[in-house]
């Protein structure tokens, strides 16, 4: 399955990148010095659809069906990172 990284910055409302690799998206951030979180995403399937293909999340409430809740559904079990130019030095 295709890929992609997504840079959502600390307090912001959008993702402020996508990219390609990891690569790409430290070499922004890292340029930047940006405090944020660069998440991997599947292409082409939301990430609540794809967590519960891959048996990571099941359905149990009500709400959970509902679209407030899906839209804003993440999954911790996604691989990201957490940047914050402080701790680069």
């Amino acid at each position: 399955m295709e890929e992609v990284w997504v840079f959502h910055g600390a307090g912001g409302r959008f993702t402020s990148g996508v990219f390609a690799s990891q690569v790409q998206a430290e070499e922004f951030i890292t340029r930047y010095r940006l405090t944020g979180c660069l998440t991997k995403y599947p292409l082409g399937i939301s990430a609540y659809d794809w967590a519960i293909e891959q048996q990571l999340f099941k359905p149990t409430k009500p709400q959970h069906y509902e679209a407030g809740f899906i839209q804003r559904f993440t999954d911790a079990s996604q691989e990201h990172y957490h940047y914050d130019p402080d701790d680069l030095g």
